[in-house]
């Protein structure tokens, strides 16, 4: 898919997740990511360190699944990023510990929070499709640290009107192990 096809369909993705948001019923966002953070839960069993996200917009947030993992004892990290060409690092983090705004308005641990290696990273995307493609914003920092580090299982978390027929994928694209959304989880139909 061409850049400019690709900056279309973020646009088109971002524009149907920000309308899903504005349709909600009061209360219904938080019963939803409580749903997706339930449906997430299995695919963490065993992970000691889990990579999450800070949500930003209408991004499905982390936040109940963060907790969950948080209280069964696994070590939370987040992403942390210092500029475009930098590598995407892992630092600890666990709730009531300070962020900072970083790089395009990333809400990330301070930058002297002690770097981590997940078992599990929880990514957002903005789209993905049945062979668990993901298109995300562009800056291509997870597909650099899914290889960086081939072992580590990637679970992209989103919205079910995110989904689309095909995402075209770039060489250096990544694909997911599992993507979990309010509605359930998808595995994949890509050859193992």
């Amino acid at each position: 898919m061409s850049d400019p096809a690709k900056a279309a369909l973020r646009a088109e993705l971002r524009a149907a997740r920000d309308a899903f948001i504005l349709g909600l019923a009061p209360g219904e966002r938080g019963r939803l990511e409580a749903g997706a953070a339930a449906h997430l839960a299995p695919l963490l069993d065993g992970a000691s360190c889990i990579a999450f996200y800070h949500a930003l917009g209408s991004e499905l947030d982390c936040g109940a699944a963060i907790t969950a993992a948080a209280a069964r004892g696994a070590t939370i990290a987040l992403p942390h990023v210092e500029d475009r060409q930098s590598p995407m690092r892992f630092l600890a983090w666990m709730p009531g510990d300070p962020l900072e705004t970083g790089w395009r308005g990333l809400i990330q641990p301070r930058g002297d929070a002690t770097e981590v290696y997940p078992d599990a990273v929880v990514a957002p995307l903005l789209g993905f499709d049945s062979t668990l493609a993901r298109l995300g914003q562009g800056a291509g920092f997870y597909d650099r640290a899914f290889a960086a580090h081939p072992e580590v299982k990637k679970i992209g978390l989103c919205w079910s009107i995110q989904r689309r027929p095909v995402i075209a994928c770039d060489p250096w694209d990544v694909p997911l192990d599992a993507v979990v959304t309010e509605a359930g989880v998808s595995e994949g139909t890509r050859p193992r």
